[in-house]
Parts: structure tokens; sequence; C-alpha cells
């Protein structure tokens, strides 16, 4: 094919017309979805190694990283007797001395070290005998004569990339090179006033630094602002939802305060002050004109449902709908038995829809099952107030009428195209309010940036008669005890779970030589073992995520119901099991689970009167791993956690596979706290002149490239 002339040469040109680039390694950079010039000037290094410094081969040290300058005075290959092991050697001399360099299994490398040759070598040197080497040094052949500074990969500052079979860092920098001149045509999009304010460096200067960086300095500026530009495109669509929200016509529910203290005191149990404080801002958004969208966080067991059913019960008196979504059908069912169990006088209609499960309630003891038919159709012409269900209500068929509240629990497990698509799913073009709750501690950088549109209410207090639950990191030799101790739990009609951070057994084959063979961190191989071996006389259940969804069912209700002592499962009990009768929280491998999570997990126990218990085992001992856990002991709550697992374990963790993008962009914010802020500010001030970038047209196009990036489109 061919080859462009550099004249016509844009941004948008496919790589593979590129001299130097063409077919073949522009099939190659297509694996990691570089296909034109400026796909390729986007990749970005993740981090830089330092061989900008010529050192004296005289003056080479063993243990440290140096680059040499030299000539090639000989070469050689060979192959081990034993290993059958190819070894290239070439020694370099300069006017201080000689060194010889090394490679394993690189025969290919020979042909480009040719005598007499001048050659940069970057690496590690160690000691051999009385001589040095520089062990698999990254080389580069430098033309007689030239500064030994003018390399790609050696010589300089050099970029490391993000890899794949057959794509390596070396053939990202050659590339590179070849763009380089394009680099300067890259527009800037954001507003000049944002630049010069917060002293960011130009688009196309940053971009040729992170390529190209003279030091180590110069790359924290053009990092930073690239980090200030993605936060700020997000605080964007974070300021364009809001204003899009306020400028929806949305059902005002008004609300009786004496009515609303009314059902509270019905209720078997008094809620707390940050409960009532909750209830409060979600009852004040109701009243509004204009769409409301709120994030109700708080631990497990915080009673958050209780706040959200209130708050339908308000909208359901006013003839309206409320919608609850849930990610699994366990959850679905655990807010259609609360509904039923707390507000049995609610004759306005509590529907359940799910793949699985059709149910109506009309109020104290009248419940019936229809068919889904007959369900959507009483859903759609209003008759039904409250509906309740999985993404199950996300198909076509389901139409509900006069929505004005949508509830959606554990809101990051879900896509922001399914939450946009239940917004906009309603007979009518008035937008129904947006309540999500998490009990995922969401730590406050990463729900300022990710989460910016939202509104905040934290449930930070459990219920008076819930005792603390005595966690405890188990070794090895106290498992025995451990078990001991849940036996006796269970002979006093006491519950147990125990989580596992897979479902089958590793692949590895199980040896004689394995220390201790209770080491079974799977559910499958845990259930067999505590069913036949440790608690024989113990009624035991298996759950994880590939059984289906009426087996889980199932056993979830058979533990309910006390049918189950001890209960064998996978993270699927996270989210959505109620048993006040359960005490026990044994948690294997904990080490594969974040901070976060485990605090989720520990909270499946304690709700009830009992004094519950939650017991870490670890296979791994080190100091790392048992600062994590005795975090978990000491922390005062959930919010405290998830602000130590940011640091630890990064915001990947925080956000589902759906928010693509989102941990990288999380990283940042974290990383430069103080952006987080001045974006969202500019970005609402900015939406609020102009609320479609009609003035910038080139921000309003970097705008909807960066929301395909992160998956929002």
């Amino acid at each position: 094919m061919q080859q462009s002339s550099a004249q016509h040469i844009t941004l948008a040109t496919p790589l593979s017309l590129l001299k130097g680039i063409g077919q073949r390694f522009g099939a190659r950079l297509q694996k990691l979805g570089i296909e034109t010039v400026k796909d390729l000037i986007y990749y970005l290094p993740f981090r830089y190694q330092d061989f900008s410094a010529i050192t004296p081969i005289k003056d080479v040290l063993p243990e440290t990283v140096v680059t040499v300058f030299g000539e090639i005075v000989s070469t050689k290959i060979y192959r081990t007797p034993h290993k059958k092991m190819y070894i290239v050697e070439a020694t370099v001399s300069d006017k201080t001395g000689s060194i010889k360099a090394v490679w394993f299994n690189q025969r290919f490398i020979i042909t480009s070290l040719k005598k007499e040759a001048w050659i940069n070598l970057s690496g590690k040197v160690i000691a051999q005998g009385k001589h040095l080497i520089i062990q698999s040094p990254q080389y580069e052949i430098i033309l007689k004569g030239a500064d030994p500074h003018s390399g790609k990969h050696t010589g300089r500052i050099v970029p490391v990339y993000p890899e794949t079979k057959g794509v390596t860092s070396r053939l990202v920098r050659f590339a590179i090179s070849k763009v380089e001149p394009f680099i300067k045509s890259v527009p800037e999009f954001l507003p000049k006033e944002l630049t010069v304010e917060n002293k960011l460096l130009a688009l196309a200067t940053a971009l040729h630094t992170l390529h190209f960086p003279k030091t180590l300095q110069e790359t924290y500026h053009a990092q930073e602002r690239i980090a200030f530009q993605d936060l700020f495109l997000l605080q964007l669509i974070n300021a364009s939802e809001q204003h899009a929200l306020f400028n929806s016509l949305s059902h005002s529910c008004q609300y009786d305060p004496k009515d609303i203290s009314e059902k509270i005191n019905r209720l078997p149990f008094v809620l707390t002050l940050a409960q009532k404080k909750a209830l409060y801002d979600i009852l004040e958004d109701l009243k509004k004109p204009h769409a409301t969208n709120r994030l109700l966080q708080g631990d497990v067991g915080s009673g958050k449902t209780i706040v959200a059913a209130l708050a339908a019960l308000v909208v359901a008196q006013q003839a309206k709908q409320a919608i609850f979504m849930a990610p699994t059908e366990v959850l679905a069912l655990q807010h259609y038995t609360t509904f039923k169990k707390f507000f049995p006088y609610f004759e306005g209609g509590v529907a359940l829809l799910t793949a699985s499960h059709t149910a109506l309630f009309l109020g104290e003891t009248l419940e019936t099952e229809l068919p889904k038919k007959d369900l959507r159709a009483h859903i759609a012409a209003g008759k039904i107030k409250i509906v309740i269900g999985t993404h199950a209500i996300l198909q076509k068929k389901v139409i509900f009428h006069d929505v004005a509240l949508v509830v959606i629990d554990e809101q990051h497990r879900f896509g922001v195209k399914q939450r946009a698509q239940l917004l906009t799913q309603a007979d009518t073009a008035i937008s129904p309010h947006l309540l999500s709750m998490s009990a995922t501690p969401i730590p406050r950088t990463l729900a300022l940036t990710v989460l910016g549109d939202l509104e905040l209410s934290l449930i930070n207090e459990l219920p008076k008669d819930r005792k603390p639950i005595i966690t405890k990191v188990v070794s090895p030799q106290k498992r025995d005890e451990a078990y001991a101790f849940i036996k006796k739990q269970i002979e006093n009609k006491r519950q147990a779970y125990v989580v596992c951070p897979r479902i089958d057994p590793q692949e590895e084959a199980v040896t004689k030589k394995k220390l201790f063979q209770w080491e079974a961190r799977s559910v499958k191989e845990e259930y067999d073992k505590l069913s036949k071996k440790i608690f024989p006389h113990a009624r035991v259940g298996m759950l994880h995520g590939q059984m289906r969804a009426e087996e889980k069912t199932e056993v979830i209700e058979a533990f309910k119901r006390g049918s189950l002592d001890i209960l064998v499962s996978t993270s699927v009990i996270e989210v959505g099991i109620d048993v006040p009768n359960a005490t026990i929280m044994m948690i294997e491998g904990s080490e594969h689970f974040g901070l976060s999570q485990l605090y989720q997990f520990r909270g499946r126990v304690g709700r009830g009167t009992h004094q519950s218990y939650c017991f870490l085992f670890s296979d791994i001992h080190s100091k790392t791993t048992q600062d994590r856990l005795e975090a978990l002991i000491k922390a005062k709550n959930g919010f405290e956690l998830a602000e130590i697992d940011l640091r630890l374990r990064g915001p990947g963790q925080f956000l589902g596979e759906e928010q693509a993008g989102m941990p990288d962009i999380a990283a940042k914010a974290a990383k430069h706290p103080a952006f987080v802020a001045i974006t969202r500010k500019a970005a609402h001030e900015l939406i609020k002149k102009d609320p479609t970038l009609s003035e910038y047209p080139y921000l309003s196009a970097y705008l909807a490239l960066f929301k395909k990036k992160i998956h929002l489109e």
C-alpha cells in the first residue's frame, strides 16, 4: 500500500500508512488499540528509567544501574551444555576501560552487534568473580561521532509503556519517534483561563515531555497536566448531569412530618439520629420539582433499606410509583420481605419482579403470585405503587406509571448505561428522583471524583441494641481452637458463615509435602472437609455464583429458616443476606479480599442481640498482610477502613467492571487531591455559563471521546 506523503499526514492518519511503521508494525500496535497517529501520541508511559547519565567504564560499580558508551571490540554466542540456553556476549571499551555485557536466550541480538560499532548499554552491573558484567542491558547502536544522549532506548530518561505479547516498550518508543513531529499539532482544548490560573503546561508540550523528557522533574509537571484534564473532563460530565437534572421536571412529593413520625413510631425499633437525618435529606429531595440524585451510604446493618422504604411510602401516598432495583435476586427478595415485615398495613401494592420470582403484597396477610404478564400490566396501569426487582426490570416489556422515585441498591455494581435506561423507562417525560444505596464505604476523595453528581447522605451509626463484633486474626496453630468454639456456638443453636476466595480448588497438585492439609481455600473443598470431617453432625450448606438462581435461593432460605448450621460461600454473601441468628463469620484466605470487602463480610453477623465473632485466616504471614488485618480490628468505621484500603490497594476495588477507565482517573485524584476541588468548581462554573459547550468546540469534542474512553456512552 502506498504510504502517505508528509504533507498529507494528520492526527487521524492510520499508522500503517506511515513510513517506518507500515503494515507490519501497525498490525502489532493494533493489539493495544493503537491505530492512528493520535492514538499513539496519547499512549502514555506508566514509568521511567533514568539512563541519562553516561558513566565511564572505570567508574562502574557492582549492584548499580548504569549507562556506558563505548566501542564493541568483540562478540560471541554460545550454548550452555546442560540448560541448552543461548548466551550472547559483547565486550565494550571506552577510553577508561572495558566491560562485558551478556544476554540470555536472545540469539537475535548478535546480528545487531557489529565489531567496531559504537553502542550504549544501560542495565544492572553484577560481579562475576573479579570481573564486572552488565546483565541483560538495554542496548542501542549509536552512529560514530554522534551524541550518546541522542538514543531512543538509552542515554536519556527512557519511558516504559504498557506492553502485550509482540508489542514491547522498545517497539512503542520506535513508533513514537516516527510521529514526534506531529505532537505539536495536538490542539489545546482546555479553556485558556484554566491553564493560566493553574499554571498548566500546554497539552502539546505535556505530551511531548511525557514521551521525550529531558529530566524526571519535567515528567511530574506533564503528568499533572494530564491528571488535571482527566479530572476536569469527569467533573464536566458530573456538572452536566447535575445541570440536566436541575432542568428536568420531576414529581414534587410533599410529606407530612406528623404522618412520618407516626410511621416511624409503628416500627418495632428506634431509628438512629443518622437514619432520621438521611430520611430528612431524601424527603426534602422528593419535594423539589426537579430531579435529584442522592447516594445513601451506610455500614451493613445500619438500616438504609428502612429509610428508603419510608421515602417510598411517601411517594405511594402521592399516587406515584417507587422502584427498588437490586443487583441480585437474594437482595431483591430481602427488600420485599422487609416491606412485608415492617409495613404490613400498606395496601398500595408491593410487587417482586425478578427472572425467577414474582409476588404481589397487598397489605396484612394478602399476598398472591401473578403471571409476569399480569404483573407487568398492573405496574403499567399504576395499580402497584412499589416495584422491587433485579435487572429483569430493565426489560422493554416493563412499563412504569408516574415513577417519582428510583432506588438502586449497591449502585456501584450497575453500569451507568443501565442506570440511565432505568431513569428513562417510564410512560412520561418526567424524570424520577434517584436514590442510590451502598454499604461499600467509598472514600470521600473517590466519591467526589467518580460520584461527583450525587448528593451524599451517611448513616454512620448502628442501631443501639447491636453489640460490637469481636474480631480476631487466627494463626494456623489456633485453628482447632476456632473450630471448637464454632462447634460450641452451633450446639447453642447459633449459625456460622465460612467465606472462601474461590469456588474450585487450585489446579496445582496436592502433595504430601503440603504443610497444612486443612488449608482448603475453595468453597467445594471446604464444604467437603467441614461436612465430613470437622462438623460431621452439623447441617452444612454450600453457596456460590455458579449455582442456578433457584438453587441459591433454596440454600439461602434454608439458612434463614435455621435448617442449616453452617453456610460455606464465596463473596456472594457480601450483599443481601440477613440472618440475625448467625453469630460466626469465618473468612478463609482473607489476604485475597480488600479491607472494605472484609468489613462487608463481617457485617453479615452481629445483626441480632447475640454476641457475634469474626475470625480471619490467612495463608500469608507477611507484615503487610498482618497490618491490613489489624486495621480491620482497630478501625472505628467502614469509612476509615476505606481510606486505608484506597492507599493500600488503589481505587479499582471500589468501582465495578462497568466503570472502565475510572480506577485510573480515581488514582490520579488520590494523587492530586487539590485538583478535585479545583476542577469541580471550574466545571460547574463553565456548565452554568455554557451548558452545551457551544463556545468550546475542541473541549466538546474531547469530552465526547472521553465518555467513550470510560464507557459512559
